[in-house]
């Protein structure tokens, strides 16, 4: 795979797909194979760029404090490096906060800006749950604090008795993938607890869409407001029967909802 040299880092990188850019930003302790869903439907009308963040798959891995802005700027300065001067941004959860900053601080980057299981600040409930996480990390490592402690938190528990062989499969994908260390764990989640992007919506230019689950309990609609009306291009679809990661557990409504709305943003620019 390839990795270009973005700022004072080097970002590891797959591309798939032709047609205007649009980069995929995973979400937390993830790298560029969480999108493994969307990217052959994506695939067909979009060039994919899939990329790892800092601190995760084989993208260095500096051993300072994380920012979402901070991470923002690894990802405007990836484009730079490979020559996209403008693109669709799609990021989930970690990587929706990445993209929100993304568009905030650079707007003419961006054609389109998809948030998935956003938030725009951290409240008390969240940092609570996500400290958890960091104690868990530290006992049992990151693989398996990510399937036996944030999974749960995922997953609506109908999902868990009705599609065992779902949750057993991305199991097995998130063992299968390299192992993030629990400092770089640490690091990513230190952003998360700090998040507070408020301030900065109302930069963000581009057409927006908002998307949550019903039965999120992670990043709820109680975010919604917040980020709907801060952004003022933007729409909020809201999946009824998902928890909060509708990218997989409704992975075809999902993929058509999220498709169409790329579609319409689509104009023909170029990289």
């Amino acid at each position: 795979m390839p990795k270009t040299r973005a700022g004072n880092i080097t970002i590891n990188y797959e591309q798939q797909g032709s047609g205007e850019p649009l980069v995929l930003i995973p979400y937390l302790s993830a790298d560029h194979a969480c999108y493994a869903y969307q990217v052959p439907e994506y695939s067909k009308q979009f060039t994919c760029v899939s990329i790892d963040l800092r601190g995760t798959g084989d993208s260095d891995k500096p051993q300072t404090p994380y920012s979402f802005e901070a991470l923002a700027d690894d990802v405007a300065s990836f484009m730079q490096a490979v020559g996209i001067s403008r693109a669709h941004v799609c990021g989930v959860s970690f990587g929706a906060s990445v993209g929100t900053w993304l568009a905030a601080k650079y707007p003419d980057k961006v054609l389109s800006l998809s948030l998935h299981s956003a938030w725009s600040k951290t409240d008390a409930f969240l940092r609570a749950v996500v400290e958890s996480w960091q104690l868990l990390a530290n006992a049992v490592g990151v693989q398996e604090t990510v399937i036996r402690g944030i999974f749960p938190w995922c997953f609506r528990p109908e999902l868990y008795a009705a599609s065992p062989d779902l949750i057993d499969g991305l199991s097995a994908f998130v063992r299968g993938r390299p192992a993030q260390a629990v400092s770089d764990f640490i690091l990513q989640t230190g952003a998360v607890i700090a998040h507070d992007v408020e301030a900065q919506l109302a930069r963000i230019t581009a057409p927006t869409q908002i998307t949550f689950g019903r039965y999120d309990q992670i990043t709820s609609t109680r975010f919604a407001e917040a980020l709907k009306n801060g952004i003022r291009q933007s729409e909020l679809v809201i999946f009824e029967n998902s928890g909060h990661v509708a990218m997989y557990d409704n992975v075809a409504e999902f993929n058509q909802t999220t498709l169409a709305f790329l579609q319409r943003c689509a104009r023909g620019a170029g990289v």
